[in-house]
């Protein structure tokens, strides 16, 4: 609803009548009911007139005996006598005429009584001497509060109303809409459920299904109360396998604004786990309604914000003593995730560390004494040493949001490893996975179970931007063969997880004025040219590496990944080339580039070649394209990739050593997980 329309309805309905007062049996128990004395009214009063609030006047006809309630505002009480101004919603009706009860004050779950003697009323005003004591009466089992600022939109099988939300209880809430909004009121059926959207500040905080409990016809507006129809929210799917839930001791606290009445809620965080936490509250404190969406919530340690987040409150249990609550975690940051998860980590072990600030001396010791970096690794990396060494600095000290790590150390000293770069728009790159001895414990599969965890958790978080995860392993590398090869092998759907294998080769570069031979074409990839890789890619592997390429398609609108990377101080792009001969596609390349052994294999720093048709490709033109390609890297030598390695072996080029990329969908992460906790018994809990 814009805000044009909202004013429309506010306008038509600041001359609402005063409500009819419906609880009369309350009023028959005053003989035993708890009382309230002078001072303590007053205080109240006060307090009311303090924080801008009002209360309620109950009035009888003087003919027809009818009772209502009136909205009123106190002055100051400095005594005895209380002077009071009307709601200027009611200066249109003659209230002077009507015969003043009882002041009502509703008090969370009591509603104060009373008895008041009138002194001067005028139209808009009045003046009441108020009784040495009051009555504190039972109002109801679930408490109503007032809300502000938050539209509302009902819709019914082609039926359409706008207006306001009035006020809630955990259970149910009341919508006020204009009555030309219900002209056609026979298109609302009361018996049948409705969906129900309520706006604050332009966003949906809450979209649900519910059901009509009653509804009050006033000569201008309607006022409808709804319920949900279930108190716990699918938000999810089910899964076999979910994050554990930890109770962090000192305990965790949310903080957020209410969507409905924007007053400031303050809860302390049971059990927590990567998508969501529980909290619970007093009777007297019940605020929450399962739907309502929570626009910005802060997750607080030891009176610290550590993450900011969009939740969703899943469920509503009562249980002997408090009402309990699910919140589900819609989206965070990167860094409230990373921190989230540091938390969890560090409670389950303390040695782990989730994307902290890493000593690099001790980082560098590890990667060396481990093996990691052998001798020809470091013989291509120590050509670019300062470079190296700056790139790893930013990753590790200034913790960018394209890139996370996990380690395991005890007493400064390194024992296990890996880390993860966002390589594609929506794909994530796992790589650098080293670890070594440690007493009783065995860090490499620490390290790769937090991994698995935290993968699992950010993947649903739209921000994350995580459709796929790929990595990169040689065949012989045994870990990660039956890890990660092994759940696709296993699994046997290459949509689902896929392997592809590719021959790895250095090529020299050096500047290159030879052309192509006649019919021959060097171009940018056209998009008859993606239609043709991709009949090629389906029946040669069926996978998903065309997938991570075609993901960019999905996020027009927001920053990319190259515009992300370059704002962050790093390099990130790709762009796809064609080979053609005689109007046909030969080959095609992929022009990764990326800070220089940012991974240390430069597998995101190369131009990966997909041959399309070997017949008649002479290996001096797939080289010559290679050479041309590669003049962007400005470097000696450039790395490539070949596919599919049939290829590679027919034409008898010789080659260095081999690589499966492997790429998974994350919304099968849970299979993922299972997987790995049958074959290897790994536990996640």
């Amino acid at each position: 609803m814009d805000l044009e329309t909202h004013e429309h309805v506010s306008e038509r309905n600041q001359f609402s009548p005063p409500q009819l007062f419906q609880h009369e049996d309350l009023i028959r128990t005053f003989e035993a009911a708890k009382t309230l004395d002078q001072m303590e009214l007053i205080n109240t009063i006060n307090y009311i007139h303090f924080t801008g609030s009002h209360f309620f006047v109950l009035l009888q006809h003087p003919v027809y005996e009818e009772k209502i309630l009136a909205k009123a505002y106190p002055e100051p009480c400095l005594g005895s006598q209380l002077a009071c101004r009307w709601d200027k919603s009611y200066f249109q009706y003659n209230l002077e005429s009507y015969h003043v009860l009882h002041l009502v004050i509703i008090n969370n779950h009591s509603m104060i009584v009373t008895p008041i003697k009138v002194l001067s009323s005028s139209q808009n005003s009045f003046t009441i001497q108020l009784p040495e004591k009051s009555y504190v009466l039972n109002q109801r089992l679930v408490q109503r509060y007032p809300c502000r600022h938050v539209l509302a939109e009902v819709m019914q099988s082609g039926f359409v109303a706008k207006g306001e939300l009035i006020n809630f209880s955990p259970i149910a809430f009341c919508i006020r809409v204009s009555s030309e909004a219900f002209k056609h009121s026979s298109w609302f059926n009361p018996d049948v459920p409705a969906s129900v959207r309520l706006i604050s500040n332009e966003k949906i905080i809450y979209s649900e299904s519910c059901k009509c409990i009653r509804w009050q016809d006033n000569r201008l507006s309607k006022e409808v109360v709804f319920a949900a129809e279930s108190d716990h929210i699918r938000r999810f799917q089910a899964k076999k396998i979910r994050n554990p839930r930890r109770h962090i001791t000192p305990p965790l606290a949310s903080v957020f604004e209410h969507p409905f009445s924007k007053k400031r809620i303050h809860r302390d965080v049971f059990d927590i786990s990567t998508t969501g936490f529980s909290i619970s509250d007093q009777s007297d404190d019940d605020v929450l309604m399962p739907g309502m969406i929570i626009p910005s919530l802060s997750i607080l340690l030891a009176g610290i914000s550590i993450a900011n987040c969009t939740a969703q409150i899943i469920y509503r249990r009562r249980g002997e003593k408090n009402i309990h609550y699910g919140v589900a975690i819609l989206d965070m940051d990167i860094q409230s995730y990373s921190r989230i998860n540091h938390v969890l980590g560090i409670n389950s072990d303390p040695h782990i560390s989730v994307s902290t600030e890493v000593d690099m001396d001790a980082l560098w010791g590890f990667f060396f004494q481990t093996g990691f970096i052998y001798p020809k690794k470091y013989g291509f990396c120590q050509a670019h040493r300062e470079n190296f060494i700056e790139t790893y600095r930013k990753l590790y000290q200034e913790n960018p949001e394209i890139a996370r790590h996990i380690t395991y150390e005890k007493n400064g000293r390194i024992y296990g490893h890996m880390s993860m770069i966002r390589a594609y728009e929506r794909t994530w790159l796992i790589h650098h996975h080293a670890a070594r001895p440690m007493e009783g414990r065995l860090p490499g599969f620490v390290v790769l179970r937090q991994v698995m965890l935290f993968l699992h958790g950010m993947y649903q978080l739209s921000s994350a931007r995580m459709d796929y995860v790929m990595c990169y392993f040689r065949p012989e590398n045994k870990f990660p063969d039956r890890v990660f090869g092994g759940f696709s092998r296993d699994y046997d759907d290459p949509q689902v997880c896929s392997l592809d294998l590719f021959a790895y080769l250095t090529l020299p570069v050096a500047p290159c004025e030879k052309a192509f031979p006649q019919e021959w074409l060097l171009r940018e990839s056209t998009s008859s040219d993606l239609w043709e890789l991709g009949q090629f890619y389906k029946h040669s592997s069926g996978g998903l590496l065309l997938n991570i390429l075609r993901s960019e398609e999905s996020d027009h609108g927001d920053e990319s990944l190259e515009k992300v990377s370059e704002r962050l101080g790093f390099l990130r792009r790709w762009r796809t080339y064609s080979l053609i001969y005689q109007g046909h596609l030969k080959a095609f390349f992929i022009v990764d580039q990326s800070d220089l052994v940012i991974n240390m294999s430069d597998l995101l720093n190369c131009i990966k070649v997909l041959v399309i048709d070997p017949a008649g490709l002479p290996l001096e033109l797939l080289s010559l394209a290679v050479t041309k390609l590669g003049s962007v890297y400005h470097l000696d030598k450039v790395t490539f990739l070949i596919y599919p390695l049939s290829y590679v072996e027919s034409a008898g080029i010789s080659y260095e050593k081999k690589y499966q990329l492997w790429i998974t969908d994350m919304r099968y992460s849970n299979q993922f997980m299972d997987y790995v906790q049958k074959k290897f018994r790994m536990k996640y809990d």
